[in-house]
């Protein structure tokens, strides 16, 4: 009963070494799956967050990461974002984002933060099938979305010299 316990015991604190290769007798008979790295992205504070958020989570596959708040990271250019197509919540606010094109490919993207950039045309965004929140507030120089465009959210919030719907 004592060996019983003292088995389970060690597997319990084993388990906790997650990262680290499993081994019995010199064989090993776990080994992790590696974290996620194949992917590029180009802006040096967007990488430096995606990284981040891979370790943290323990991201093995791109689909995986759902959930990015990048804000207030010097962010100015979201090229290689779009690999990561499970990403349902992305929070951008107060970076220095121009254009949102590479969010075009993020199809279950379900909320959306990029207000306090510098963004001019939010064209990309307009066909996002799962999106449901919106927020471009402060973005000064925003081409303002005309006729039926956004109107699938539930949610939109535009600046102050867009109208509003």
């Amino acid at each position: 009963m004592i060996q019983r316990i003292l088995t389970v015991t060690a597997l319990l604190l084993l388990a906790g070494c997650g990262s680290y290769d499993l081994s019995v007798n010199d064989r090993v008979v776990y080994t992790p799956r590696p974290l996620f790295s194949e992917y590029t992205i180009a802006d040096p504070a967007l990488a430096s967050c995606v990284q981040n958020e891979i370790e943290r989570l323990n991201i093995t596959h791109a689909s995986q990461l759902r959930d990015l708040n990048c804000s207030d990271s010097n962010v100015a250019d979201l090229s290689g974002i779009e690999v990561f197509t499970g990403l349902s919540r992305l929070i951008l606010r107060d970076n220095s984002i121009a254009s949102v094109a590479p969010l075009g490919k993020l199809s279950l993207v379900i909320e959306l933060d990029l207000r306090s950039n510098q963004i001019v045309d939010p064209r990309p965004l307009y066909d996002l099938p799962a999106l449901q929140s919106l927020d471009l507030r402060g973005n000064g120089s925003l081409t303002c979305p005309g006729g039926g465009a956004l109107l699938q959210l539930d949610t939109l919030t535009l600046p102050g010299h867009c109208p509003q719907r």
